[in-house]
């Protein structure tokens, strides 16, 4: 039987950021997209037990009008972090108004959460920082991000714990339940991420953790998704010339 130790997790998730920071950047900022959702909040929880709230930075990135903003400012106020809003809509549609053809649904769906990680380096790289990369195993599982998008960063905190398994790291932190157990959104499409992928994570998670799932059109949609989206789980692929380096 599966069982998840959710203290020792945590500890030792806090510990893995401090010894990142040690090695790839000493007295640098993590730098984390607020999107409001649990994710985010959790990994910028991490951030602050193992830094030092000082040392986190948040940057909310609403594309014109976002409706649960709030969730975000919760969020940035409960852990008392420096700040930045920036509404990346007129670089979306500056975008969007200059390529000369008609973006297809997936292009234009993804092209915002490109624009939010080409803002967080902008951000990170004017104030000393490190990018937090903010997805979790059960939505890396099944393809729930954007390629070069929020499947990027320079460290990972979450990416080997499904949803239930952060959940549990985001209720010892202390966060306010309003955002660990807030209804995941896709933040493309409006729609929650269980209504768009044909399952709940309670399922994914056991069926990830314990390889049981009971219902089989279920289990044959979760390993199509996986199955055709591992490219994004991998380095990019690069020729071999078999040539010799000698630097």
């Amino acid at each position: 039987m599966y069982t998840f130790d959710a203290q020792k997790t945590k500890d030792a998730c806090v510990r893995w950021i401090r010894d990142f920071f040690e090695k790839n950047g000493p007295g640098c900022n993590a730098v984390i997209g607020i999107s409001g959702g649990k994710d985010s909040s959790i990994v910028a929880a991490l951030c602050v037990e193992a830094l030092g709230r000082d040392r986190v930075i948040g940057v909310l990135m609403p594309n014109g009008e976002q409706a649960d903003i709030d969730m975000a400012k919760l969020l940035v106020a409960h852990l008392g972090i420096r700040h930045y809003i920036v509404n990346i809509k007129d670089a979306v549609e500056g975008v969007t108004r200059n390529i000369p053809f008609a973006l297809s649904k997936q292009s234009r769906e993804n092209l915002p959460p490109r624009i939010r990680m080409a803002t967080l380096y902008a951000v990170s790289q004017s104030h000393n920082g490190r990018v937090a990369n903010t997805c979790n195993l059960s939505e890396d599982w099944v393809g729930y991000s954007t390629r070069y998008g929020d499947s990027v960063g320079d460290f990972s905190p979450c990416s080997n714990l499904t949803v239930q398994e952060i959940k549990a790291v985001g209720r010892l932190l202390g966060l306010p339940a309003a955002l660990v157990d807030k209804v995941p959104i896709d933040g493309l499409c409006g729609k929650t991420d269980e209504d768009n992928l044909g399952f709940t994570y309670a399922e994914l998670d056991r069926y990830i953790r314990e390889g049981e799932i009971d219902d089989p059109e279920k289990k044959a949609n979760i390993d199509r998704r996986h199955r055709n989206n591992l490219f994004k789980l991998q380095l990019m692929p690069a020729f071999d010339p078999e040539i010799q380096v000698r630097g």
